[in-house]
């Protein structure tokens, strides 16, 4: 407790923790969908494409928070769409989002600012590079994906477990896959600033198939996922602080741990 209150005293470690919360939240519920259609790698694309947005934005005085999230949604409307085509599998489509994506940040880079502080907080993430004006928009926008989610549940998890049925009974599932990927592409950007680009995906992944080793309802799973998620950003925050070790890698590795722990009482447990 003496930690955390002295942690709390540093007003970036308050806006880490008040952004990392609810960005985990956010994460949490919509990996729940994400894993169980096959969509996880989605994150990998979509961070990618906002790798390249900022790449952009830096050169051009751009806010990378305004510009990224435009670029992302519309990144996701496209996937999905190429996702559908039949000449295209969703694996392909997101390993050319991943890599063109990529390839185009790391070229503007090169020709424009080069690899300086703030490009690489981006990529590996920094709790230091959070400002006020990051955390207002993000506390607003985070509130925005948990207040849809919330409010599209029951048709969230129509199309989450049987697309075919719920199209069938009048559910638009088109429409309600493209809510699901404008809020992964949000969530996306606002964690960008914590994780980094190379490890936000693991945000949405990693409490979503840890709760399910124990938990077999989608509401439950969500709920324990949502759970998880908050501890373990909060865990991996407190150490990084007391090792002096990259916020975005200590909250991972206190994922990884977890979730072999749960593995460990799923195992016991069908024993």
């Amino acid at each position: 407790m003496n930690t955390l209150f002295e942690m709390m005293s540093y007003p970036f470690l308050v806006r880490a923790f008040i952004v990392g919360i609810l960005v985990s939240l956010c994460a949490s519920l919509l990996g729940s969908s994400l894993v169980l259609k096959r969509y996880s790698m989605i994150g990998d694309g979509l961070s990618h494409v906002g790798f390249a947005a900022l790449a952009i934005a830096y050169p051009l005085g751009i806010s990378p928070l305004w510009l990224s999230i435009p670029v992302c949604v519309i990144a996701a409307f496209l996937l999905l769409q190429i996702r559908e085509s039949s000449r295209i599998r969703g694996d392909a489509a997101t390993a050319l989002l991943l890599s063109g994506a990529l390839a185009i940040g790391v070229m503007t880079i090169s020709l424009t600012t080069g690899m300086n502080t703030d490009v690489c907080n981006y990529m590996f993430g920094s709790i230091l590079a959070m400002s006020k004006s990051d955390l207002t928009i993000s506390v607003i926008l985070s509130l925005v994906v948990l207040i849809m989610y919330i409010l599209f549940y029951n048709r969230i998890f129509a199309v989450t477990f049987d697309e075919t049925f719920a199209a069938a009974t009048g559910t638009r599932a088109q429409t309600y896959n493209m809510i699901i990927a404008v809020l992964t592409a949000i969530t996306i950007v606002l964690g960008m600033r914590m994780m980094g680009t190379l490890l936000i995906s693991s945000l949405i992944v990693f409490p979503s198939l840890t709760a399910m080793r124990v938990c077999r309802r989608f509401l439950s799973t969500v709920i324990m996922s949502a759970v998880l998620a908050v501890v373990c950003f909060s865990i991996g925050l407190i150490l990084s602080y007391l090792y002096s070790i990259p916020t975005g890698a200590s909250i991972v590795v206190t994922d990884i741990v977890v979730f072999f722990l749960f593995l460990t009482i799923e195992k016991i447990r069908e024993r």
